[in-house]
């Protein structure tokens, strides 16, 4: 079934909930400790990244719906990263200071993209709120007035203590309520629009399911006693289900191609079915979009988001969508940067793609998060490598190579060289094959002097397009 996308820009969203800094340390181990048996891990690098709650509030924005936060934080320097982190990414943080209880923080150890710890910095407010709850009614009001949908992030950290009194002002207003449920007890979300438990939550709650006609009939007990409109059940490798009043049950398969981490998927679901919603999408339409985020979103490192053009490249595989041009391109890169990714570039010619080429790419991409690839257009390539080539014009290669896993996004520049656009971009890693000096590598000074790192990739022996051509000739 083909599915349009939404205007997101249309759309506006608002997320309440529990919110948090996801703090990483990125570093290499090659020893155990001497005093206990665990990995000595040498930090390198270090990121933060809105978590939780604001998490959701990122993965809506970064479809292109306006977004609006609402939260609880301490008063302390994770607070400050976090609004920061948020505001870049054109999220607006409404914040309520709790002045006994610091921002929740997680922090965070990784060794060859391998998590070996998880550090938690929290105090759970429970029964006794150490925040002004009528503040947060009071900011709540206003704010539900400016959005077509609301999302309620429960982690369980006590900011949603009133979460009946919540559901309850967005229902008297026509507003739908969407919920990620925590706990066994959901009474208190009585009324909601839609829940959207994992398989073992919902178990948890309605007891095992035998199969998927027995997770249908309990998930539609469960509904009729909570008076929702709707459950959509996340069912990792098996998809999702949707149980909703009046319509058939809905199961879709899982889209992963590639399941890297799952952390935050259930965020990434949540915030395109509400940024959907808000943006006129039925809400099986909506569904199968929050479905093929979550495949694009577990294929990441950590709490991430998935883009407006990784979506459409997801539901359009062989329509090109990865490649960009240099605009578009810049859009991305903002909001891969503001989400945390840690963006890696290499440009050539790609004529006659091998698998050397790919090879190259491969290892390029396994140093960052997204891989951009800059491709010379055909005049610049004749001003190269002669008026035989190229082979393929430039939109067939730009579309080869965003067909590739590996690569993220794709674009063409004019100019011998790609200083220029590399300067726009500024890219973490720029990396280059051959037997260059970094120095020697164009971008080296714009990229370098921003803080950057430039570095030279092996080839690999016996594959060259040269080689190709002339043995092609004969």
């Amino acid at each position: 079934m083909s599915i349009r996308l939404p205007d997101f820009t249309r759309a506006t969203v608002l997320v309440a909930g529990d919110v948090m800094l996801d703090r990483y340390w990125f570093g290499l181990t090659s020893r155990i400790s001497p005093e206990a048996p665990v990995p000595v891990v040498r930090i390198n690098r270090e990121e933060a990244r809105p978590g939780g709650g604001a998490n959701v509030a990122l993965n809506v924005s970064s479809l292109g719906a306006r977004t609006h936060l609402l939260g609880v934080v301490g008063r302390d320097d994770s607070a400050q990263q976090l609004a920061s982190r948020c505001e870049a990414l054109g999220v607006q943080p409404h914040f309520v200071l709790s002045e006994q209880s610091p921002t929740i923080t997680k922090l965070r150890v990784l060794s060859r993209n391998q998590q070996l710890i998880r550090l938690d910095f929290e105090e759970i407010q429970g029964e006794r709120v150490s925040f002004d709850r009528l503040d947060l009614l009071e900011r709540y009001m206003p704010l539900l007035e400016a959005c077509g949908v609301v999302v309620l992030s429960d982690y369980g950290k006590g900011t949603l203590f009133d979460v009946a009194d919540l559901i309850g002002f967005a229902r008297d207003r026509g507003r739908p309520v969407l919920i990620d449920p925590k706990g066994t007890d959901w009474r208190p979300y009585r009324g909601a629009t839609l829940l959207t438990p994992n398989l073992s939550e919902l178990e948890a709650v309605v007891g095992s399911c035998r199969d998927e006609a027995d997770l249908v009939q309990r998930a539609e007990r469960l509904r009729e006693d909570l008076q929702l409109q709707a459950l959509l059940v996340t069912r990792s490798e098996r998809g999702v289900s949707l149980i909703a009043a009046g319509q058939p049950p809905l199961h879709l398969p899982s889209h992963a191609r590639e399941v890297y981490d799952v952390t935050g998927a259930g965020d990434t679901v949540i915030a395109t079915l509400a940024a959907a919603l808000a943006a006129g999408s039925t809400l099986e339409d909506a569904c199968r979009l929050g479905n093929q985020a979550a495949g694009i979103v577990v294929g990441k490192l950590g709490t991430a988001t998935v883009s407006r053009e990784e979506l459409e490249q997801s539901l359009n595989p062989g329509a090109g969508s990865g490649v960009l041009d240099e605009d578009a391109l810049l859009l991305a890169v903002q909001r891969a940067r503001a989400a945390g990714q840690r963006i890696v570039m290499t440009n050539g010619v790609f004529d006659v793609l091998h698998v050397g080429h790919l090879r190259y790419l491969q290892a390029a991409r396994e140093l960052g998060d997204l891989l951009i690839v800059a491709v010379n257009d055909d005049d610049s390539v004749r001003r190269l490598k002669g008026p035989s080539r190229p082979l393929n014009a430039v939109p067939e290669r730009m579309e080869m190579l965003a067909g590739l896993r590996c690569v993220d996004y794709v674009t063409a520049f004019g100019e011998d060289t790609p200083a220029r656009l590399i300067g726009r971009v500024l890219p973490d890693l720029l990396v280059k094959g051959g037997d260059y000096r970094p120095e020697q590598i164009a971008g080296y000074e714009a990229v370098t002097a921003n803080g950057g790192e430039v570095r030279v990739l092996d080839f690999h022996d016996g594959y060259s397009t040269t080689g190709l051509i002339e043995k092609a000739r004969g």
